[in-house]
Order: C-alpha cells, then structure tokens, then sequence
C-alpha cells in the first residue's frame, strides 16, 4: 500500500471534493434538491464540517424514477450482456485508478481506519464489480422437458426489473453501494442509489466515475437526503419495483409494509448477533485474533460482527485474557493517522446508544473486564469493551449493539454439540457465526445446527461469490453469488407448441 495514502496531498484532494457543492444525479445531470433543502455532514473523529449535500423529496425521487424508466426503456433494455459487462469494466478500472483517493474519502466521512477503507472496502468493491460484469453474459435460463401430450419445446428467462431503488447504510458506504449497484446493473435493471444521509460523499463520487465510464444518461441515479423522506419517497414510489435495502430491522419491517402496497420484490439485510464458538481444541492464537477483529474492526459497526463469543471453560481464562490484551493494545484515533487501528463511531447518536448498551449489561450484572466508557478524543470515540459474566437473558447478549463491545460466556463438557448450536441459535438473528475447533466432525455438525446465512470454520471471510444473507430477523433474501443477481430479476416460463 502506498505511502501516498497518507500523504497531506490527497487528504486535501478528498476534502476539496467534500467542500463542493452536492447536486444529485438525476438523468446524467446534477440538480440541487427541488425543494433547495440541504443536509451537512461531518467527520467523526473531529466532529468537523466535511460538506453540503442535496436532501431530496418525493419530487427528487419521482424525477429519477422517471429519469430511470425512460434509460431503460429507450436505451438499457437494449444493451447487449457484453456491454453491460464492459461499462462494469470500466467503472472497475476507474474505481482502481483512483482507489486511495476513494478510501480517504471514506475515511473522511465515515471514520474507519483509511488502511481498512483502501485494503478492504475498495478492494472488495473492485472485485464485486468485476465478478458481476462476468455475470452479465451468463444469467441464462434453461429449457425444461414437459410431459404434456404433444410437442413442445418450453424453456425460461430471466428479465430484470426495469428500475431497482438500492438503499445502502452508513457502516461500509462505498462497499455496500457497489454490492448492490454491480448485480443489479450486470441483469439489466437501471437503478437509483440511495445513500446514508450520514455518509453519502463516496456514493457520490461513484456517480461521477460512472458518467466518466460511459453509463447513459439515467442508467445510474444517486439520490441524498434522510432515510425517512428519500429512502420512504422510493419506498412507495409505484414504478420502482425492486427495493434492496441494507439497515436496521426497525426500518426493514417497515419497509416490507410499506412494499407490500404495490407488491414490490424486496431483499433486507438487517444485520446480526453473530456468535462466536471456539472449541477446546480449537487453534485459539488464531481465534483470540479472529475474535477480537471480528468485534473490534469498523469499531463494530459491522453487520456480521462476532459480538457473542462462547468459550469451552477449560480455554476460557485464555482466550477471554488474549482478547482483553488485543482490546488494550488497540491505537484508537483519526482514521487517517497511520497508527490508527478502530477509529470513532459514526455519530454522537451511535455514541449514545452504545453507552447506554454498556450501562444496561451493567445493571443486569455483567462484569465490565475492559473498556466501557466514552474516551475525550475530539469525536465519538468509544474504548474497545469486553463484558464477562454475561448471560442469554441480557439485553447486552441479545439485541445489535453495532459498536465495540464483546459479551463472553463460557460453556463445559456437561453440555453437548446440540446444547452449545442451541446457545448459538438463543437470538432472533441469524446472519452469521464462527466455529473454531480442529475436529472435522465437530465442524460439520455445528455448521449445519447453527441458524445463520453464513458458518465460517477456522477463519475464512465474505467473498463476491457466496450468497450473503440472514435468517430470522437478520432479513429476507441473499445477496452476492448468483442468487445476487438473480435477485434483480423475474423468472419467465414459456411454452411453444411446435
């Protein structure tokens, strides 16, 4: 990674283009909001100003839908899969021609380390990009044998919503934008990005480098403004037909509601309490490390944060001492500081609420072993937090916190393989969990016990071509892989008498 990534050049690239003044991306051209209103936004770890951006209405929103029927009818419906596939190309290329640029930016506004935003956030959105532009020339249906009397020749297709309103969080911007742009442009559709009105300063950005690669006029349109006014405007917009929507489960209901109205095709991911289970035998140097990363990364603001962690008791004082050193050697600060590695949480209200988290388990009788209280660092810091002595009933154990605080509990050999999946599956969630032991059988039996979208053993991680998806509360169909894509699209049955 270059150095330049630090460099007082490029922060000051970044910050010129926070400081413009926002339009949206409407039909190819950029308008300021119809009603002139607009939203600031700032940077966590300072509490700086970063910027102006658009806040849309109803009238915002109907212009892209409008905007977006019209490409697709007259100009994206026609499109060949290869050209498709090339313009997914040639955003890739630019999003890798200016990734450094990209991740300080991110760091900017969301505050996560900037070696975390660039390694992880850009480079994952690369990949995604690409791995959809393959999918471009391969959504194929099949034919299919009937058994009616005569001759047929029956077979399906996949054809795209025309317009899809993809509504992203403010935990990973830029990655959760692509991850939603790259399937649902790769089958056809035209879209309308909504972005955190926390963070919309990258979704942006990602505008511009798509006019730059060639997108029609319409093709790509990015709408900023409050989730309640915006992001409910394409909610109940009637031509918009397909709602994929990364958020809170709260906002998720709702939407489901609200989408039912015109029968439209939703995909939620809701987030999680993602359980951790490390195994007496397990290879624990690797899974303290892995533990600890998976609640400390982003300041845990990650949907699939390993924020419950079981542990077999005869490891247990190990494994809890090894994360609780990991926690307190932790340089918290600027994201853009070489030395950072957990920046601040995204706001004074996720500061808030993960004071108030910590102050319930508490009450209820948890041990705070580190951490635990907001630190005077000049933004919404909060110290890396480990909880003991937790149990299934605390408020701590069972709802998202979405901040960086571990709850363990340690567990014997008095319980078996099927008590400690029961242990992990005591949630309403079911996004996520990780196993650690070195016995295979152990391995399969838990993974295939444990309620969650995703089971990884021994390590591993989130890659373009695994669906990605919850159980229970964590929402409602999967993302990534092939389902991704084919989540943007109806199936089509036809039967030809020949």
């Amino acid at each position: 990674m270059s150095e330049a990534l630090f460099s007082n050049a490029l922060r000051h690239k970044a910050e010129a283009f926070a400081q413009r003044e926002h339009g949206m991306l409407i039909g190819g051209q950029w308008r300021p909001a119809a009603s002139g209103k607009t939203l600031d936004t700032f940077n966590p770890a300072t509490k700086t100003h970063l910027g102006t951006i658009a806040s849309a209405g109803p009238e915002d929103v109907d212009h892209a839908a409008q905007a977006a029927q019209r490409a697709y009818r007259e100009v994206w419906s026609r499109q060949t899969p290869e050209e498709r596939q090339r313009l997914l190309w040639r955003l890739s290329d630019r999003i890798e021609s200016c990734a450094d640029e990209l991740a300080v930016l991110e760091t900017l506004d969301s505050g996560k380390p900037v070696r975390d935003a660039r390694m992880m956030d850009i480079s994952h959105s690369i990949s995604m990009l690409r791995y959809y532009a393959g999918w471009a020339t391969k959504l194929n249906g099949e034919t299919i044998a009937v058994s009616r009397p005569g001759q047929w020749h029956s077979y399906t297709l996949h054809q795209p919503f025309a317009v899809a309103g993809l509504i992203v969080p403010w935990n990973a911007p830029i990655m959760m934008a692509i991850g939603k742009l790259a399937p649902a442009l790769a089958a056809g559709c035209c879209v309308i990005l909504k972005p955190a009105e926390l963070t919309s300063l990258t979704a942006l950005r990602i505008g511009e480098l798509a006019c730059e690669a060639g997108f029609p006029d319409g093709v790509i349109n990015v709408v900023t403004g409050l989730g309640s006014v915006a992001g409910q405007a394409i909610v109940d917009h009637p031509t918009i037909e397909k709602i994929s929507f990364t958020g809170s489960g709260a906002i998720g209901r709702s939407i489901m509601v609200a989408g039912a109205r015109h029968m439209k095709r939703v995909t939620l991911e809701l987030g999680g309490k993602s359980p951790v289970v490390i195994m007496r035998d397990a290879e624990l140097d690797e899974a303290i490390g892995s533990a600890a990363r998976g609640i400390f990364a982003n300041a845990g603001q990650t949907c699939i944060a390993g924020s419950r962690v079981y542990v077999h008791a005869d490891v247990y004082d190990r494994v809890l001492d090894g994360i609780v050193s990991f926690a307190k050697g932790l340089v918290l600060g600027d994201g853009m500081q070489p030395e950072t590695q957990m920046g601040p949480l995204v706001s004074d209200a996720q500061l808030a609420r993960v004071r108030d988290y910590i102050e319930a388990g508490r009450q209820e009788g948890a041990a705070v072993v580190t951490g635990g209280n907001a630190l005077e660092m000049g933004g919404h810091f909060c110290a890396p937090t480990v909880l003991a002595q937790t149990r299934q009933d605390m408020r701590v154990v069972r709802e998202e916190i979405f901040g960086p605080v571990l709850c363990v509990q340690r567990f014997d050999d008095t319980m078996s393989l099927d008590g400690i999946a029961q242990l992990a599956n005591d949630t309403d969630y079911g996004l996520g969990a990780m196993l650690w032991t070195r016995d295979l059988s152990t391995a399969h039996k838990l993974a295939a016990t444990v309620k969650a979208g995703t089971v990884r053993i021994n390590g591993g991680g989130l890659d373009p071509a695994l669906p990605f998806g919850g159980f229970g509360h964590s929402g409602v169909g999967r993302e990534s892989g092939r389902e991704g894509i084919e989540a943007f699209t109806e199936k089509k049955s036809i039967i030809i008498a020949l």
